[in-house]
């Protein structure tokens, strides 16, 4: 039969019995995981497993026969494992805030909304946060695909003793925010100094001489614009909302795809699920070809190095620390064997952490 002649009342009626199918199988679901955070509970174990989401993930990947994407099945399932999550106990989050940055909208994409989310004034007060267990983990940027690394993250890396736990990818998508949400009406853009930068050629084309200055987020220059009817803020559609701004203008970002890696930081490093990063720091002298030998043991066993940057080394003029990111779990053997020999041509070496490559 046909959906014209079968009529709409009894498609509804099936999406309601389905409706309340998803109802007793999601409260099924959920009473499983309350008795295993009893046995968590019982041996000490976290309610977060970073390697066992991932695992989940890329069954329900494999799985999926659609229509669904799978991009919309990870948000369904997102939610049901952040309210599953919630029953075993409280998950405590840190994040750069104030509220509507872009770092809460990555707290968001990766913890879903049953985790209690606390905004810091600085990446040192996340790491603070967590250091000191006022929250079981911390949401920090670290790299911008257009703009590059943040460097505040690796600087308190240097000094601190957690560890990366998880990654999360989000596509940055900046309008353009005010109070009047006319064109004409802007005589001050704030934001962000790196959302000032993805939007310079869109500013000059479409504000020419119009000053733009920076903010401390771009949730604060959010904040500026709601009390300055004069003022646009680069911001996201979650500050528009949250500070009833009117869009101006949408995607603004002069490169289309444009995405920001977060890390999630945490006491423990994460389990091996196969598809994993480590993140090593280490500290050499200012010698020629120290650091080609350094990067030898890794490139003899085909060990793949996504990521190199360096940083000035505190109180120690022309030596430097490297930050490194590679393929490969620390539990691996290749892994650590290439890191013992790297220690030996090293002031310091130092691992930030092993965890699942953002899906």
């Amino acid at each position: 039969m046909s959906v014209k002649s079968q009529g709409l009342e009894p498609l509804r009626q099936q999406i309601d019995e389905l409706d309340a199918q998803l109802l007793a199988l999601l409260n099924r679901r959920a009473e499983v995981v309350r008795q295993v955070g009893v046995l968590k509970a019982r041996t000490g174990q976290a309610a977060y497993v970073p390697s066992r989401e991932r695992e989940i993930y890329e069954r329900l990947r494999g799985q999926n026969p659609g229509p669904l994407p799978f991009e919309a099945v990870r948000a369904i399932f997102r939610e049901v494992l952040s309210a599953c999550r919630a029953l075993e106990g409280p998950l405590r989050v840190a994040f750069l805030g104030p509220q509507a940055t872009f770092t809460q909208l990555a707290c968001l994409q990766h913890f879903g909304s049953g985790a209690e989310l606390v905004p810091r004034r600085n990446i040192a007060d996340v790491f603070a946060e967590v250091e000191r267990e006022r929250a079981q983990f911390g949401v920090v940027p670290i790299e911008n695909s257009n703009e590059g690394i943040v460097s505040h993250t690796l600087d308190t890396f240097v000094d601190s003793p957690l560890q990366i736990c998880a990654e999360v990818l989000l596509e940055i998508s900046l309008d353009l925010l005010s109070q009047s949400g006319r064109l004409d009406a802007v005589r001050e853009v704030h934001s962000h100094p790196q959302a000032l930068a993805q939007c310079r050629g869109w500013l000059e084309e479409h504000l020419p001489g119009v000053p733009t200055h920076d903010a401390a987020s771009t949730a604060a220059a959010a904040q500026l614009a709601a009390r300055e009817p004069q003022c646009a803020a680069i911001a996201s559609e979650v500050a528009a909302a949250l500070y009833a701004l009117q869009v101006v203008a949408k995607r603004i970002q002069d490169q289309a795809q444009n995405y920001t890696r977060f890390l999630v930081i945490g006491r423990e490093s994460a389990a091996p699920t196969g598809a994993d990063k480590t993140s090593v720091m280490f500290a050499v002298k200012d010698e020629p070809g120290l650091l080609h030998r350094c990067l030898e043991p890794f490139a003899h066993r085909g060990i793949n190095l996504s990521k190199i940057e360096s940083r000035p080394l505190k109180g120690r003029p022309w030596e430097y620390m490297f930050f490194v990111d590679l393929d490969g779990h620390g539990s691996d053997p290749n892994v650590g064997q290439a890191l013992a020999e790297l220690e030996a041509h090293c002031l310091v070496v130092k691992s930030l952490g092993s965890y699942p490559r953002a899906l």
